[in-house]
């Protein structure tokens, strides 16, 4: 008897890509409540689940130049959703974080976008509900890998 195969890793990974952005937009749909922007609301979820972070260090975890941050801050601020503060170590830096509305507004989109989640996936049996959670907890695991060199 042989054993089957073992499904080719670039193969799973390429469906896992295109099945994780489809359905991620599928629940962004419901960010549109938040009043702010797709670009804002990524810059204030990496304030609010990472702490207080410098122009520059936003600008790389979010991929964009450092005067495209300056203006999303800027955004944010008149939102009233973040502030820059000084810098307690660098005179010449200042630090961006998340207001308590800020806070509150992330946490209210992302109960929203897990309601959508869950809605979609209410009609899936006991069985395939947790085969989801297992393939969870292995994409948590995956993601919490050190990157590559």
């Amino acid at each position: 008897m042989s054993s089957p195969s073992r499904p080719d890793v670039r193969e799973v990974a390429d469906r896992l890509h295109s099945a994780s952005i489809h359905l991620l937009r599928r629940v962004r749909r419901v960010d549109e409540e938040s009043g702010l922007s797709a670009a804002r609301l990524s810059a204030l979820s990496v304030l609010v689940f990472g702490g207080p972070w410098t122009l520059g260090q936003l600008a790389r975890a979010e991929q964009v130049s450092a005067p495209t941050m300056s203006k999303l801050v800027s955004g944010l601020e008149r939102d009233g959703v973040a502030v820059r503060e000084p810098h307690s170590d660098d005179g010449r830096a200042v630090l961006v974080r998340a207001t308590p509305k800020g806070r509150r507004i992330l946490e209210q989109g992302r109960a929203r976008r897990t309601e959508e989640l869950a809605r979609l996936l209410e009609d899936l049996s006991h069985d395939e509900l947790e085969l989801l959670e297992s393939a969870a907890r292995l994409l948590e695991a995956a993601a919490s890998r050190p990157p590559s060199a």
